[in-house]
């Protein structure tokens, strides 16, 4: 059962990373790898594609330490075990944002400081592409909350090139729900740790996500959906652009 599942699930990594060209011969990839279960299964899950993808290429694990207290130890442990190699990248995020800056919107500020951290690790390293865990239901949660909090209707793409640094981001997990996440963790006993961040679930996100798992009960499909609706979008389908307002 187990490596059923684990076959199952790889399998969706491999549809999005061929469907979208996420991965080439050659690439050395960065992976943030924050220690929750997501990044957990996308490292693992990179680390296991590596013997039957057509393409070679390199993993480096990058850890950006935020100022809060977390177990690194598990997680280099972890990384040793795949023979993948861990980096600790040293930052003062948590006191930038929390004591120095004291923000309405910790959330924003926080990922553009790890974002750069991130970034400029992956530079370091020689790296071309970075991974990040994002799955279906990050997806479906960052284009309501755009809808909702900002009157746009954006989310992520699964591939980002990055003009000003020259990295590719790409998102292997997007296909996947957030609680095929969790049963590859449980089923591979992979090891994580807890976000320890003080404002974590008493944000805009944990709002949408709660209004999200209400539509999930009433309507089962809505995941599975939403993803359609987004590999078949069509512009055409919404309104034309307003015309200028006349003067006067």
């Amino acid at each position: 059962m187990t490596k059923n599942f684990q076959q199952k699930f790889l399998k969706k990594v491999k549809r999005a990373i061929y469907d979208y060209g996420m991965i080439e011969n050659g690439d050395r990839i960065a992976v943030g790898f924050s220690g929750g279960k997501d990044s957990v299964t996308l490292l693992h899950a990179l680390h296991l594609l590596r013997r039957s993808l057509p393409v070679k290429f390199e993993l480096e694990a990058v850890f950006i330490k935020t100022g809060w207290p977390m177990d690194i130890p598990v997680l280099e442990d972890f990384c040793q075990s795949l023979n993948i190699s861990f980096h600790v990248v040293e930052t003062e995020i948590a006191k930038i944002v929390f004591e120095d800056r004291e923000d309405d919107n910790p959330c924003a500020i926080c990922s553009h400081l790890r974002r750069g951290a991130l970034h400029s690790k992956a530079l370091e390293l020689d790296c071309n592409k970075i991974a990040l865990g994002h799955h279906l239901d990050d997806v479906m949660e960052t284009f309501f909350m755009s809808m909702i909090y900002t009157g746009q209707m954006r989310v992520f793409s699964p591939v980002t090139f990055l003009d000003r640094t020259g990295l590719t981001m790409i998102r292997p997990l997007v296909y996947h729900h957030v609680e095929e996440i969790v049963s590859y963790v449980e089923s591979e006993k992979l090891p994580f740790i807890q976000n320890t961040c003080p404002a974590n679930g008493f944000t805009n996100r944990e709002v949408v996500k709660k209004f999200l798992a209400d539509m999930v009960k009433r309507f089962p499909d809505f995941k599975a959906r939403f993803l359609t609706s987004l590999k078949t979008f069509d512009q055409r389908h919404l309104w034309p652009d307003a015309m200028s307002k006349c003067s006067g």
